[in-house]
């Protein structure tokens, strides 16, 4: 039997032991008000932030709020299929490997309509605009045979338009064009001039519908080129068909600084809306100036090396004298 003095101390030592249970509980389930408050903030700051592809579409939509509908599919609207899509019946890969280490921008416009879904319009715009004044020299991308060159019309889809099959197995489409500087069949290399940039077809004004294609079917050129850095993104591009429509890194506000870099080097030029053949309104005579060429002054004028030779008498190697007179039309 325990004596008055053992109760006495076994009773105290279960109140302290509640004691120090208590306090661990406390410190266990227990946080400090500051600490507290600081994880709900950072769970807040990792909560969803309404990204959404919804919100994507919508952004860009707004962003360039001023473009003209998309085109209708060359590859499967309103064309005979053996002509424009040659790849109708064929297997395509879930995936393939292409090299586009040897490759040229087709234009060192800045992107005016990016790649994607319209929802106004119900339609998929399956390429790039690229800014560019009427005359700009247009280029081919990588080395390939020019397998289409082909008007729709005034007011019709692409306008004056080339599709060049490329020999890394991939298609380019360069669409509005004003002048073609090739003929079908005919063998280029990258980076070789192949068009005039023009305001032909169901356009606004002046730019180039861009395209890249693989057995038909319309991959991001964003996934392949970095518009804003002129470059591409790597030395290969891995096509699938579940990721063909995603840009690497498209970014408006990259676009936009280089937009800006874009127009002080090469600042608008006037021009005549849906002109067709029409190069744009000027003077018909231009005067030679210091560093100019037979190129550079059939670029800016919106004509050809060729055709400034037969209206002056002249060589394509002829040397040009300051301030010497050139009939442009």
């Amino acid at each position: 039997m325990l004596s008055c003095l053992n109760k006495t101390i076994i009773a105290t030592a279960a109140v302290v032991l509640c004691g120090f249970g208590a306090m661990a509980e406390d410190l266990e389930f227990r946080l400090p008000a500051s600490h507290a408050a600081s994880h709900d903030n950072l769970l807040a700051n990792q909560g969803n932030a309404g990204i959404s592809v919804e919100n994507t579409s919508k952004y860009l939509e707004e962003l360039f709020s001023e473009e003209e509908e998309p085109e209708l599919d060359i590859y499967t609207e309103g064309w005979d299929s053996q002509a424009v899509n040659c790849y109708n019946a064929s297997q395509v890969p879930n995936s393939a490997v292409i090299d586009v280490t040897n490759f040229a921008m087709p234009h060192p416009g800045y992107i005016t309509s990016p790649y994607g879904y319209r929802r106004r319009f119900r339609r998929m715009h399956k390429g790039v605009d690229l800014k560019l004044n009427i005359g700009d020299t247009v280029r081919a991308a990588f080395d390939g045979k020019v397998r289409i060159v082909r008007n729709q019309g005034a007011r019709k889809g692409y306008g004056k338009y080339i599709v060049i099959r490329h020999t890394n197995n991939l298609e380019t489409v360069y669409g509005h064009l004003s002048e073609w500087l090739v003929e079908p069949d005919q063998y280029v290399k990258a980076g070789d001039p192949i068009a005039l940039g023009g305001n032909t077809g169901r356009s606004t004004g002046p730019h180039l519908h861009f395209e890249t294609r693989y057995m038909g079917y319309a991959i991001n050129p964003c996934a392949i080129f970095d518009f804003a850095n002129q470059t591409t993104h790597t030395d290969t591009y891995t096509f699938s068909k579940s990721t063909y429509q995603n840009a690497r890194n498209f970014s408006p506000s990259a676009n936009s600084e280089y937009a800006k870099e874009y127009l002080k080097k090469n600042p608008p030029k006037p021009y005549v809306r849906n002109s067709g053949s029409k190069t744009g309104a000027g003077s018909s005579t231009y005067r030679v100036r210091k560093g100019d060429s037979l190129s550079k002054i059939a670029s800016r004028n919106g004509t050809t090396v060729a055709r400034l030779c037969r209206l002056n008498g002249l060589k394509t190697t002829s040397k040009l004298q300051v301030g010497q007179k050139i009939k442009l039309r």
